[in-house]
């Protein structure tokens, strides 16, 4: 299965919605924390500012392999991404892509309003924050006229590597996006030429060993250099010319990817009044709330002693932040601790039993 539109209709109502949380960032943490809520009978709103869920780990790596998500040795963004939707239906959360929070007060009754840039309006007694770096978008080359072939030959991502074969690809960068990219693509593109500033690259080791290898069987082209322009029609690339110490060769090229890295920005969640660290929010490790009372932030976009910004991280982050939610959602209740693998009432929740 692929997700790519929500699972559930965006709500487009005026009318203010009531609900327990709003999670803010339909990525992999965001996914596990509506599992965890949901295991404690609190129901999620969840907000994003892309148009379909799987956070920076679908939109930038969907075919990427991911290697340290327990139990599973190899899996690629989009499968996780597919995974967690799977595990969360029986929870019903409603989704509000292509959007985003704008404005976030707290109300008299202690809740908090919530207001997207689409007009979307919640009421809710938890938020959780789980925006991985916030805002990104990708760096754009200075080169004339990009903009005219972006989406169509000039790529920021790789949503399917099929969408590649055949083409005459020519990749820019040294760092592991560019690398990675490098290695997956070579076998299917009927060309690759990996273009580097210098002879020195930022990627992990292995995968610049790799490199070099097809690069000494023929297999790939590297040159040392920078792209000075960009030659094709109606948003379709023909050629770029690469500026070299040798002189500017003309390159064929039906598709380019530039891997400049992300400009990322916390947008804005740093107007909200909270404890920030070097643009990360600060939490605890208890319950991984923030300096207000009732916000929570998990993943990548929180920090505290010790972070590590790893997949398995953020899953942890997302238990321990839902029972702290089920304590502000049900002031008056007893959370009684359960295990999945041993609760009927939890298996009938996960329509298991």
């Amino acid at each position: 299965m692929t997700v790519t539109a929500p699972a559930q209709e965006a709500t487009t109502t005026a009318e203010i919605i009531e609900t327990d949380a709003v999670v803010i960032g339909a990525g992999p943490c965001g996914l596990f924390a509506i599992f965890e809520l949901g295991l404690l009978d609190i129901k999620a709103h969840v907000v994003d500012i892309l148009d379909r869920p799987g956070g920076q780990c679908a939109e930038l790596y969907p075919e990427k392999p991911i290697y340290d998500v327990p139990a599973l040795p190899t899996v690629t963004g989009q499968e996780l991404t597919d995974r967690l939707m799977e595990q969360i239906k029986p929870f019903g959360a409603t989704f509000h892509f292509s959007e985003q929070i704008n404005t976030l007060k707290r109300e008299a009754d202690g809740r908090f309003r919530l207001t997207t840039d689409a007009g979307t309006e919640c009421l809710t007694k938890v938020v959780v924050i789980a925006a991985g770096g916030g805002s990104f978008t990708p760096k754009r080359p200075p080169l004339a006229g990009i903009e005219d072939y972006e989406g169509k030959s000039v790529f920021y991502s790789v949503r399917k590597i099929e969408q590649m074969r055949g083409k005459d690809v020519v990749i820019v960068g040294g760092g592991d996006s560019a690398l990675d990219w490098t290695l997956n693509l070579a076998p299917v593109a009927n060309s690759l030429t990996l273009v580097h500033r210098r002879d020195e690259f930022r990627g992990a080791p292995h995968s610049v060993e790799k490199m070099r290898k097809l690069v000494a069987d023929g297999q790939i082209r590297l040159l040392i250099g920078q792209v000075t322009t960009l030659e094709g029609a109606d948003g379709e690339l023909s050629s770029v010319q690469i500026k070299t110490a040798d002189g500017v060769e003309s390159v064929p090229c039906t598709a380019m990817l530039p891997f400049f890295g992300l400009t990322m920005k916390l947008g804005p969640v740093a107007d909200w009044g909270l404890n920030l660290h070097e643009n990360l929010i600060n939490v605890d490790t208890e319950r991984f709330e923030t300096s207000e009372p009732g916000i929570f932030a998990i993943g990548d976009i929180n920090w505290y002693p010790g972070k590590l910004k790893l997949i398995l991280s953020g899953f942890h982050e997302a238990a321990l932040m839902a029972q702290a939610a089920h304590r502000i959602v049900y002031p008056n209740k007893k959370l009684m601790f359960q295990y999945t693998t041993s609760s009927s009432n939890l298996q009938k929740k996960l329509g298991v039993k």
